[in-house]
């Protein structure tokens, strides 16, 4: 029996603002190391900033397995879903099919993340990551409004158990919670910007999920949430994330994992900060 391949997470933290200097390392080392990631050079833009991090991450997580820059490619499917191939040279050929690194990175705001998992590459690709920040938007807005700004991504199910007679906060949590786990869902199959997101049911209390509604198996779902404290100028904030993770192990069931304490998240989730991250450029593409 072939034991369940594990699943790895890094996440990191955007938690102070960047100096263009950090922007110029950032910006050099994913034009150099990962080519692929086509964004235009704009010092001045956090969005183009947090695309750089998130970027960087295969690139660190290469580095902690010790496999030199030039002994691995990133290839992609024909539906934008990337893995990593290491050179056919550094290992014998028993080991090589199952070495293949099935990834995927997203960001939102203050976070970014990747998850993967290695294997085969038909076993791997199939991975993906949702981040939902837990706040209204625009900042102010009753939580009942949000909600139905967000209605046309969810079911009348899934509505139904965001009006039940619970808090606010118990309301953005389910809410977060629905979201994030139908983005890890699409980036995991790598369906395209414009996917209806309603054609999807998380049905929570029950564990079940359905596409269209037709039953989905074999998918297994972990849901955590990480909180940050964030300087922005010369203030400090606390700012929560729900995050979610989708892979496909082709099993009899789909399985949902709610790792609620932060041993059960640290066991496989790995947090960094822009200090860390930059402190490792000059390694990166050794």
């Amino acid at each position: 029996m072939v034991p369940p391949m594990p699943m790895l997470c890094w996440m990191l933290s955007l938690n102070r603002d960047y100096t263009r200097e950090e922007y110029n390392q950032c910006y050099e080392i994913v034009r150099l190391c990962a080519p692929h990631c086509q964004v235009r050079y704009n010092p001045h833009d956090a969005e183009s900033f947090r695309v750089l991090l998130a970027h960087m991450i295969p690139l660190l997580m290469m580095r902690h397995r010790r496999v030199p820059r030039e002994r691995w490619r990133d290839r992609v499917t024909e539906n934008g879903k990337h893995w990593i191939e290491q050179s056919p040279d550094s290992m014998p050929p028993e080991r090589l099919i199952h070495s293949m690194i099935g990834y995927h990175i997203t960001w939102e705001q203050s976070m970014a993340g990747m998850v993967m998992t290695q294997g085969r590459e038909r076993q791997v690709i199939n991975i993906g990551l949702g981040i939902k920040q837990v706040l209204v938007e625009p900042k102010g807005t009753p939580v009942g409004a949000y909600v139905q700004s967000l209605a046309h991504k969810l079911t009348a199910r899934e509505l139904s158990h965001l009006s039940e007679e619970i808090s606010d906060d118990h309301i953005m949590r389910r809410l977060c919670i629905l979201l994030a786990l139908k983005s890890a869902y699409i980036n995991a199959v790598g369906q395209p910007v414009g996917f209806d997101w309603s054609r999807l049911e998380f049905n929570i209390p029950e564990q079940t999920v359905s596409g269209d509604e037709q039953p989905l198996s074999g998918w297994e779902f972990r849901i955590f949430k990480a909180s940050l404290g964030v300087v922005r100028g010369e203030g400090a904030i606390e700012e929560e994330y729900q995050c979610a993770t989708a892979f496909f192990r082709a099993s009899q069931e789909t399985t949902f994992i709610w790792d609620a304490t932060r041993e059960d998240v640290e066991r496989w989730v790995q947090f960094l900060n822009i200090d860390q991250m930059i402190k490792v450029i000059p390694k990166l593409t050794a």
